[in-house]
């Protein structure tokens, strides 16, 4: 699916996370949320690539693709 997002059970109890690190990729979403550009996350975690926050953000569009959504009302 996505070479750079990894889920292991071992690593963060199984949370998805940038390949060879452990920042979850909830981390970078919640970054993007925050206003912070990508460059601006890759100050703040400087093993991370563009290519690795792009993969992250393409992860998660994937994964709210598939989820059913409930609306709250």
């Amino acid at each position: 699916m996505n070479d750079w997002i990894v889920v292991d059970p071992k690593i963060c109890s199984g949370k998805p996370t940038i390949r060879g690190t452990r920042i979850m990729v909830k981390n970078i979403l919640g970054m993007v949320a925050g206003g912070y550009t990508r460059d601006r996350i890759i100050q703040a975690y400087p093993e991370l690539t563009t290519d690795m926050v792009q993969a992250a953000l393409e992860y998660a569009a994937q994964v709210i693709d598939e989820e059913q959504v409930i609306a709250h009302g």
